[in-house]
């Protein structure tokens, strides 16, 4: 699966840049200049005759081959036409060409010039990301394809001395130049250091990685490990880490002035093997402007193909909340029966919640009511809604000076190893998923859990007594916990109905399941993900939910359907944490190719993809307006981003391990994360998102200087005695509820 490419923005971006390097006869740097196409071949001369050498002469053949293949026979038969072929010369040279082998100059054999069209066809871009079903094993691209472009090879011994002359030239730069140019010696260092492998040149590659891996980025260590280990031809063909790097383009971004500075040395250098690279593997996104910095540069950078072309975040994106049904909440007891001066009782009133009525006029950022299909509201759907805004009224306002109370639900003695938590939006239940495969609910609150009575004892109950939902339930079975059993690995993620009938929990057994919390069973298994599902999440109205696993998509679903509504195929490496928007049309995944993609519930299309992690991401948070998207990883950071813009818009340092928690309070003033490192900290994030300002410059050229503002912004930590944060909830009235395992060791 490569990472979403936008094709004519590519095409552009050749049709502005090959012409330049290419205006000199004498020094074509690539080896194909007529087509346009990416073309990996060392340097040629062209021939003093008119009569087409005999490398493209296979190349024609190959072409006809592939047109006959798919059966476009008046395309053949204008192709030999005009190429002066006859057909039995193509026949003859096919068969000369069908004995495979590695490819010795500019042509290569048919096979292999098949295989790179095959290439070609299968990195192609769509112009719009469906969802698309997961490929299975068998409709993975052939290996052998895919690494095919690596036999283009120059001569192993000169490999040191191409990247050495760059590096030289790149260090002596200008500093404005040296911070953009710098960001090519990690995908060149990683595709030449491939090349000599696949060409079976393993002292070379060896020399070559112990010379200049020490020169890479420290976030790129992890990727630096993985890559030491390859060593063979052999190790190249299982490695899926290495077929991602392969098929999808690593994104750099850089000026015009730093690119022509680059593009000058090459062509005076005819430093062609460098060159190949550039245009095979990688994708130059120029802008006009000033060069970036490198704080600017290394806070975007770290994902495993670069980073994110700005193209792909300017689709529209409704990021406003939807509108609220009007529910009109009676007035307490005690004020219905207040009486009036004259004495007698007042008529019974109703108010609308505040709410409701901010809510009244239709947001322009916000997506039709009816742009996805959502549930009905129902009776006990509405009740709920009025126990909320009753709720809300009495809310504290929170801000720095009136920061939230802290309660922490410490999981003592979890020898079952504690992996997943989530608490009901009323802070009624609270789940926990277990190494042990098990999934166990607590009543936080004195009322007990109780099931369902059986079929016959229900035959006997007074339908249309009042009270029939309290006669229905079975008190012999009341108690503070249940354990319900089904998976048969870790579980990973839970997530709860928002009308806490129901319970979601996913495993490593490749299982998402659906449990009633009436009878603590089972209901469906839902069956999709081929590898452990880490993450899993209810949508805020019900009905649809998502999940991520270890096969790298994230799939929406729906309770009542057995099957995926939509397949989110894009990321690089395992999704780890998915996120429902709060207006329920988009999700966020977060991975451990350290990126976050927003996709569209719609359509299936990715509409955002944001970089600037240098670990596996961990915890997504929405804000509540819907605006703003905060992120945590391994890397100890907190990120901010702007949706609407599609920009990082803020960093907030201090953990100093995973952060496995995020969520904003419930007026959104407030922003608490948790971590491995035993704390919980609080933000301003009002602060952090009023301060920052995005403009159309800052948007289409990425120029965002982050202020170094984490200590300002920081209103407080909070230490637990030994238990690292595993999730975070805040109750309707803003209090922060925190858990965690407690950890001995």
């Amino acid at each position: 699966m490569a990472a979403v490419q936008d094709g004519p923005m590519e095409l552009d971006a050749e049709k502005e840049t090959k012409p330049e390097i290419l205006s000199d006869g004498s020094s074509n740097l690539s080896g194909n200049t007529g087509s346009g196409s990416l073309s990996s071949s060392p340097l040629t001369a062209a021939p003093a005759g008119g009569a087409p050498k005999m490398e493209d002469q296979q190349t024609l053949i190959a072409v006809l081959q592939f047109l006959k293949r798919n059966k476009l026979s008046e395309s053949v038969e204008i192709l030999r036409r005009e190429a002066g072929l006859a057909e039995d010369q193509e026949d003859s040279q096919a068969a000369d060409g069908s004995g495979g082998g590695k490819s010795d100059g500019d042509g290569g054999d048919t096979n292999s010039l098949l295989s790179r069209v095959s290439i070609a066809a299968a990195a192609a871009p769509q112009s719009t990301m469906t969802a698309m079903p997961v490929k299975s094993a068998e409709d993975q691209p052939d290996v052998r394809v895919v690494l095919s472009a690596y036999s283009q090879q120059g001569d192993p011994s000169l490999y040191q001395v191409y990247y050495s002359d760059l590096k030289n030239f790149i260090e002596s730069v200008l500093d404005c130049h040296r911070a953009e140019l710098s960001q090519l010696f990690y995908p060149l260092f990683v595709h030449m250091y491939l090349e000599l492998v696949y060409n079976n040149h393993e002292n070379e590659a060896k020399a070559f990685f112990e010379k200049f891996s020490g020169d890479q980025e420290c976030y790129y260590l992890d990727d630096l490990r993985v890559l030491c280990g390859l060593t063979k031809k052999e190790h190249m063909k299982g490695n899926e880490a290495l077929l991602d790097f392969r098929t999808s383009r690593f994104v750099l971004r850089i000026s015009r002035d730093s690119y022509q500075l680059l593009k000058r040395h090459l062509q005076e250098r005819h430093n062609n093997q460098i060159w190949n690279i550039i245009q095979e593997h990688l994708y130059i996104d120029i802008f006009d402007g000033m060069p970036r910095s490198k704080g600017q540069i290394d806070s975007m950078s770290g994902s495993l193909a670069g980073e994110a072309k700005r193209e792909v975040n300017k689709a529209k994106v409704y990021y406003g909340l939807l509108k609220e049904p009007e529910i009109e909440v009676p007035l307490d007891d005690e004020d219905d029966e207040a009486e009036n001066e004259e004495g007698k009782p007042k008529k019974k009133k109703t108010k609308k919640d505040s709410m409701g009525s901010k809510s009244k006029k239709q947001d322009p950022n916000a997506p039709q009511q009816n742009r996805i299909p959502l549930p009905e509201l129902k009776d006990s759907d509405k009740l709920d809604k009025i126990m909320y805004m009753k709720e809300s009224t009495k809310r504290i306002r929170l801000s720095p000076e009136n920061l939230p109370s802290i309660c922490f639900y410490t999981f003592l003695n979890a020898y079952q190893g504690l992996t997943a938590v989530d608490f009901t939006d009323d802070s009624s239940l609270l789940a926990g998923g277990f190494a042990d495969s098990t999934v166990r609910v607590w009543s936080v609150t004195p009322k007990k859990l109780r099931k369902v009575k059986s079929a016959a004892d229900l035959n006997l109950i007074d339908k249309e007594s009042d009270d029939v939902l309290e006669r229905i339930m079975d008190e012999k079975t009341a108690s503070e916990s249940k354990i319900l059993h089904g998976h048969s690995g870790p579980v990973y993620g839970v997530s709860f109905s928002p009308d806490r009938n129901y319970l979601l929990s996913s495993s490593e057994d490749g299982t998402v399941r659906l449990w009633s919390l009436q009878t603590f069973t089972c209901l469906v298994g839902y069956k999709g993900h081929n590898y452990p599902v880490w993450d899993t999440q209810f949508s805020p109205f019900g009905y649809y939910f998502v999940s991520g696993g270890h096969d790298r998509v994230a799939r929406l679903w729906a309770t009542d359907h057995y099957q995926p509504l939509r397949i989110f195929a894009g990321h690089l490496a395992d999704v780890t944490c998915t996120r429902f928007h709060p207006n329920s049309n988009y999700v966020a995944t977060g991975s451990t190719d350290r990126t976050i993609r927003l996709w569209d519930v719609l359509n299936g299309n990715c509409v955002r993809i944001f970089t600037g992690h240098k670990g596996p991401i961990h915890s997504l948070a929405f804000s509540p307006n819907g605006k703003f998207l905060a992120s945590g990883s391994t890397d100890g950071r907190v990120l901010l981003w702007d949706i609407g813009h599609g920009l990082m818009i803020g960093e907030l340092k201090g953990h100093t391990d995973t952060i496995y928690a995020l969520r904003f309070s419930r007026d959104g003033e407030i922003l608490a994360s948790g971590s491995m490192d035993n704390t919980v900290r609080l933000w301003d994030s009002m602060k952090a998102f009023d301060e920052v300002e995005t403009d159309d410059f800052t948007a289409a050229t990425g120029h965002i200087h982050l202020p170094d503002n984490s200590q300002e912004l920081l209103l407080g930590t909070y230490h637990s005695k030994s238990t690292p944060v595993t999730h975070l909830h805040f109750t309707r009235r803003n209090l922060l509820l925190a858990a965690g395992a407690y950890n001995s060791q």
